[in-house]
């Protein structure tokens, strides 16, 4: 059985992976955003600043990024994703656990293209509406979030 993708949409192998390692680059802002969030799961920090436009990298490096803090990653939505031929942005939530809590990253985050490929320039962070006990847990099992990721609160 293959590795689920942690972005969701598919096997590891047939996602994120080949973008990981070097093979392709994402085609489109939403696949880049995807891939950058498996890139935050895996930690894969060098992938993050590669993908990272470094006009707007603003002094961060790997090291920072491996300092923390780290998450435990359970899921991710994509709420809008739209793009032209040089810019993009991507609306989504990554969704952790911390301390048994459920909470979530929500932002709108911008991408330009340049030199053939999608960066990452900035994001907007905005409140999450986190889901309620009964609702789809945020991991894609299809059970409800209090009899699986919230079960042990």
């Amino acid at each position: 059985m293959s590795t689920p993708c942690p972005c969701g949409l598919a096997s590891y192998h047939s996602c994120c992976e080949p973008f990981h390692s070097g093979n392709r680059h994402a085609q489109t802002p939403e696949s880049l955003m995807r891939s950058r969030y498996s890139a935050f799961v895996l930690n894969l920090w060098g992938y993050l600043i590669a993908t990272h436009h470094p006009g707007h990298l603003h002094g961060l490096n790997e090291s920072q990024l491996a300092e923390g803090p780290h998450p435990e990653w359970r899921g991710l939505t994509v709420h809008e994703s739209k793009s032209d031929t040089l810019s993009g942005e991507v609306f989504f939530t990554a969704w952790y656990l911390e301390a048994g809590k459920l909470d979530g990253i929500c932002e709108r985050s911008s991408f330009v293209f340049e030199q053939g490929k999608w960066f990452y320039t900035h994001g907007k962070q905005y409140a999450p509406k986190l889901p309620g006990r009964n609702d789809t847990c945020v991991c894609g099992s299809g059970k409800k979030l209090k009899h699986c990721c919230l079960r042990s609160q």
